[in-house]
């Protein structure tokens, strides 16, 4: 599958992301949130990750969302249009505060992990089918969704229904699942996240959040109707299921740092190797190595290695990919060799 859409209108772009994004702040050293002296600034929110990796990946990407009409969304704004993001639909809100959150330094699947969200009644929780521009999110070859907005309020959840519906000319919908139990109260979450899946044609989903099934084979005959379901087995791999064809690649050995981010970057790398119109087994194997960029800095996002890189990467042979092995500053090295590669 490879998206198509109307690609010589004036205002399509590759990759439109929705959803919210908030000011994240990041411990300064492990620890409990009550121990932790102090944090450092930053950005986190699942669409935002994406579009912001696929934009530094040479991608043409827009996020659209609302921010509130403050210094917070301020600083989203302008680190998310640094990244080269159409920011142009991204809403003011005078009346509603941007989002923040907390987290500690360990890994989210850990006991010890906490997240301290400060993000009820937030802008972005205000967005509903009215709210945004219909034209803006839908200007798009790829339109990037995640579980996360329709748990934001009941508005979100309408509006998650409307973009997940099936109509003619819609262009391609990507959905990750994205079930942070967290921020799900009196909803059932799993047949929420199910129903909107269902409605999409491209879906990623962790292992770990599907709904207690037991593999993957599990979790496509729970989702049938997507034309491409990617499921996330963590350090193992991916494993695709695309029409009747069933591709599972290894992830590459990676030194982590911080398992966050890595969701996103995945998912990133895979809609970037899509849109490529590369082969299946190609586009896990991007979106394993932008994983791997996320995995080994201590934030939600990094530097993607150097696209010429990454393709010399993907086409190792099974052996040689086997033994790939990857560490902090591997994306920098990629880069800087990419730049003397093309310096005369």
């Amino acid at each position: 599958m490879t998206p198509t859409g109307p690609c010589n209108a004036p205002d399509v772009v590759d990759v439109v992301a929705l959803g919210e994004s908030m000011v994240t702040f990041l411990p300064s050293r492990p620890g409990r949130l009550a121990d932790v002296p102090s944090f450092a600034r930053g950005i986190g929110g699942a669409e935002s990750n994406v579009a912001c990796v696929l934009a530094a990946a040479g991608h043409s990407v827009r996020w659209v969302s609302r921010v509130g009409d403050d210094a917070f969304g301020d600083h989203l704004v302008e680190t998310i249009g640094g990244y080269g993001v159409d920011v142009a639909h991204v809403r003011r809100d005078p009346g509603r505060p941007t989002g923040i959150y907390f987290r500690t330094a360990g890994d989210r699947a850990g006991d010890a992990h906490e997240v301290a969200y400060y993000r009820t009644g937030s802008a972005a929780s205000a967005m509903s089918v009215t709210d945004p521009d219909p034209a803006a999110v839908r200007a798009g070859r790829v339109l990037h969704l995640s579980g996360i907005t329709a748990a934001l309020s009941g508005t979100c959840l309408d509006l998650m229904r409307e973009l997940t519906t099936r109509r003619p000319g819609r262009p391609l919908v990507s959905f990750d699942v994205n079930h942070r139990p967290g921020l799900w109260r009196d909803t059932d979450a799993p047949t929420v996240l199910r129903d909107l899946a269902r409605g999409a044609d491209l879906v990623f989903v962790g292992q770990d959040e599907a709904w207690g099934l037991p593999n993957a084979e599990a979790v496509r005959a729970a989702l049938p109707e997507p034309e491409v379901l990617v499921v996330k087995q963590g350090a193992a791999g991916a494993t695709v299921f695309h029409d009747s064809e069933v591709t599972f690649v290894p992830a590459p050995r990676v030194d982590v740092v911080a398992a966050v981010g890595a969701g996103d970057a995945f998912a990133a790398g895979f809609l970037s190797a899509t849109l490529r119109g590369l082969p299946v087994r190609e586009r896990l194997r991007h979106g394993h190595l932008m994983a791997a960029a996320a995995l080994t800095v201590p934030g939600d996002l990094a530097t993607p290695p150097a696209r010429e890189h990454a393709d010399r990467l993907i086409a190792l042979d099974d052996a040689a990919w086997g033994r790939l092995r990857l560490g902090p500053g591997w994306t920098e090295e990629t880069q800087r060799a990419a730049e003397e590669v093309r310096t005369p």
